[in-house]
């Protein structure tokens, strides 16, 4: 999201209404990537701010670092219950979703400790040591089979197919059929105006479809020796192995988005970044060292999920705002990653970063997401890979984005590739 390249028609528009009709809510704001000059005016005129209608009902937007790392790290005012409504913007259990998941992430303590603590040694540092040489084996095996000079869509060729080779590896999934969890990531966030389900009906049928496709890994799973993967885990696990069958699937597919979304879209926003910032092209080309410090810096550039939400358990203040107990509270993890009083020239992608971790986009708190190390694996060793045989990923079109507001996700990106 690089404001100084909106045009100048657009910001002005946006400078003239009124602060109290904002909602960033609305997913076509992110879609047309916009959404950046609402949060830089809300950033700067009221950091705490009230939506009083909207989509999704009311809500306050939290749009600054230290204010939303106050809300998240403090599980014990601001809940992630599902039955109150979940972790995102929009209900979880509102009458269209169709199905009442529940999931890890959506719990407050001592379940939620109890389920993620069952799933958190896939990835553990010793279990990523061992998946780092897979890992690079396929990206190398992604790249040498890409044509150089001609026109590809980067999204499908690459971000999705290596996410997805990763996140089978993960569930031990069957290898031939992995592109699977590629569209059950895909439908378990999309609404019908996204066009990638026809109706909220088609999405609940997929996603049940998912779930006896996983329940027969399962029953096959918990018959054996305990394993490495996902499945075997949570099979195992006396914090999961007897869920209910939405809550089974609620965590299913936490663990199909949250391995496959934040990979995928930062290794294209990655490419797009250093196209629309070619010095720091130039900079990366020069030492590939970098690379390192560039990984982090993408992950809080392209913010992959832009929020994260809570609801309040009692009335507490924000920023000299008074939030309400019930009150729906939206911590927006794009703006916070652009809040220039913490982050230094954080409207700059600057891929040699003092500090570089230091962005929201794993969130922070119990929730703080426990892929992130893996995440970066993933992104360093594609980046490595990629500055072997390319001198220049070129970006020829316009990416096409998500209808999202919760998923920051680019669905195509047209490059050319040019070998070293």
């Amino acid at each position: 999201m690089d404001t100084n390249m909106v045009e100048p028609n657009i910001r002005e528009k946006v400078a003239f209404i009124p602060i109290d009709e904002i909602d960033v809510a609305r997913p076509s704001l992110f879609q047309k990537d916009t959404v950046g000059l609402f949060f830089e005016r809300l950033r700067r005129e009221e950091p705490v701010h009230y939506c009083r209608e909207s989509y999704v009902g009311p809500y306050w937007s939290i749009t600054k670092f230290d204010d939303i790392m106050a809300v998240d790290t403090n599980h014990k005012v601001f809940s992630s219950e599902a039955k109150l409504g979940g972790i995102a913007i929009e209900d979880m259990h509102s009458a269209k979703s169709a199905l009442e998941l529940e999931m890890f992430i959506a719990m407050d303590p001592p379940k939620h400790n109890q389920q993620r603590k069952a799933v958190t040694g896939a990835v553990a540092p010793s279990n990523l040591l061992l998946l780092e040489p897979t890992i690079r084996e396929r990206a190398c095996q992604i790249l040498d089979d890409l044509p150089v000079g001609e026109d590809i869509d980067w999204v499908d060729k690459v971000s999705v197919e290596l996410t997805t080779m990763t996140l089978a590896t993960l569930f031990d999934f069957p290898w031939e059929e992995r592109r699977k969890l590629t569209r059950w990531s895909d439908v378990t966030t999309a609404a019908p105006e996204t066009g990638i389900v026809a109706s909220y009906e088609a999405r609940r049928a997929e996603l049940i479809e998912c779930a006896m496709y996983f329940k027969g890994l399962w029953e096959q799973r918990i018959n054996a020796e305990p394993k490495n993967d996902l499945i075997s885990m949570m099979a195992h696990s006396p914090a999961t192995r007897d869920m209910p069958f939405l809550e089974f699937l609620g965590n299913l597919l936490l663990l199909i988005v949250g391995g496959n979304d934040t990979t995928r879209n930062s290794i294209s926003g990655g490419v797009l970044a250093l196209n629309q910032n070619p010095d720091a092209y130039l900079k990366l080309n020069n030492d590939p060292g970098l690379i390192t410090s560039m990984v982090p810096e993408i992950i809080r550039w392209q913010t992959p999920l832009t929020h994260m939400r809570r609801t309040a358990l009692q009335d507490w203040e924000i920023g000299g705002k008074k939030i309400r107990k019930g009150d729906k509270v939206v911590m927006w993890y794009l703006s916070g990653n652009r809040d220039e009083t913490v982050i230094d020239r954080a409207d700059e992608f600057i891929i040699d970063r003092k500090n570089p971790r230091h962005h929201l986009s794993f969130g922070y708190g119990i929730h703080r997401c426990m892929g992130n190390r893996l995440a970066e694996l993933q992104l360093r060793i594609i980046w490595e890979e990629i500055h072997k045989r390319f001198a220049k990923i070129e970006v020829t079109g316009e990416p096409e984005r998500l209808f999202s507001n919760l998923v920051r996700g680019i669905t195509k990106l047209p490059v050319r590739l040019h070998a070293r």
